[in-house]
């Protein structure tokens, strides 16, 4: 019998995020591979969730979004970075950010052309262009600080290049793409007619001053850039799958198809839920951020103390480590090992790179989005480690 793989779901593995929390769960390892909270999400929310079954929002919303979500995002967006978006022709709420990029990729990228992707990468977006029929082009981020080479990513701008995707505040560096940097890029965009797409699901968690630039808030950069965000990381609801993309009317029409297609509609009763959220006041996104700088900065007391070198982030939940100090020089392996005799689960750092990146196998990457004692029952396990 012939195989009926597909020749491009031959291109790409399956989630080797999702595949260490496998791994963490079948070696009772404590998982700081997969990025979801292990506390509760604010009460608030889940009691507007309640509200929201039991008043029988639990049929089909009109499958962009309901309108107390769009109106509320709309509301938000105003208030954070003085922008609106009109929330009929603009806005498309998504079942997360996963499906806003894939849908986002499938109504703007044509077969044969090319889409840019900064690396270390989160790993959906490399098989989302492969899906699309497109090649990705990769412009690697340096550590330290990662940044990029100016020169470098114009030289990789060209004809065919369709979009470009940026992902700031960064999974998974914790970089936070700077206003310089992102004013470089929006002028290639502008120069070879290419889009912008910005996966912006950590823009609340930030660190030591840093600030998140939406870079289409720069001149000539509102018509050609499609936002994804998410309420996942924000709200720590990762399991509730509400995300919206938003972009020009043009885009959206093209965006909306594909995503009713794709998925109809993210979940009623949830939309509705998250529609309060929206309206938090800004004391709860200070808080969060001071939450999470807390367990950052324990997390990366620790794996200092342990001997990993590693990466100061300015935003997000995840601090990549270097595992050469340690006498590592396999990713993979140190993970594996990480999970199965110490009991501490991570994600090897070449899932997010091109397997023929020289930088590939150097880091294993930590989240710290959970509870304070997830962490000091984790850093014990490491010290032993060390120890060993």
């Amino acid at each position: 019998m012939r195989n009926f793989a597909s020749l491009k779901a031959k291109q790409f593995t399956e989630s080797v995020i999702r595949e260490m929390s496998r791994v963490a769960a079948a070696h009772g390892a404590i998982n700081l591979a997969q990025g979801f909270p292990d506390f509760p999400a604010p009460q608030e929310l889940k009691e507007a969730a309640q509200r929201a079954i039991f008043a029988d929002h639990n049929q089909y919303a009109i499958t962009w979004g309901s309108k107390p979500l769009r109106d509320a995002i709309v509301w938000k967006t105003q208030r954070d970075y003085g922008v609106t978006w009109n929330p009929e022709t603009q806005l498309t709420v998504v079942c997360g950010s996963t499906e806003g990029m894939i849908a986002t990729l499938l109504a703007t990228i044509n077969p044969g052309e090319e889409v840019i992707v900064f690396e270390p990468f989160y790993e959906n977006y490399g098989a989302d262009v492969v899906l699309c029929g497109a090649t990705p082009r990769y412009v690697t981020l340096k550590a330290p600080d990662f940044s990029f080479d100016f020169e470098e990513l114009a030289a990789t701008f060209n004809e065919k290049t369709r979009a470009i995707i940026i992902n700031t505040p960064n999974n998974p560096t914790g970089k936070v793409f700077n206003k310089k940097e992102l004013e470089f890029i929006a002028e290639l965009c502008q120069r070879y007619d290419a889009l912008a797409i910005t996966d912006e699901i950590y823009e609340h968690i930030l660190y030591d001053d840093a600030k998140h630039e939406p870079i289409w808030t720069l001149p000539g950069m509102e018509e050609r850039t499609v936002v994804i965000n998410s309420v996942s990381k924000t709200y720590s609801v990762t399991g509730w799958r509400i995300g919206f993309v938003a972009a020009s009317a043009e885009l959206t029409a093209s965006i909306r198809k594909v995503h009713d297609f794709l998925t109809v509609g993210a979940a009623a009763p949830l939309q509705m839920a998250v529609a309060e959220a929206v309206r938090f006041e800004p004391q709860y996104y200070e808080e969060l951020a001071s939450f999470y700088r807390e367990r950052r900065d324990y997390l990366l007391k620790v794996l200092q103390e342990v001997g990993l070198g590693c990466v100061r982030p300015q935003g997000a939940y995840y601090i990549m480590a270097d595992i050469r100090p340690m006498g590592w020089d396999d990713d993979v392996a140190c993970a594996f090992h990480l999970a199965e005799k110490i009991g501490v689960a991570v994600v090897p750092g070449s899932s997010f790179y091109r397997p023929e990146q020289p930088d590939s196998h150097t880091f294993i990457r930590f989240c710290f989005c959970k509870k304070m004692e997830t962490l000091e029952a984790a850093a014990e396990r490491l010290r032993q480690w060390r120890k060993k």
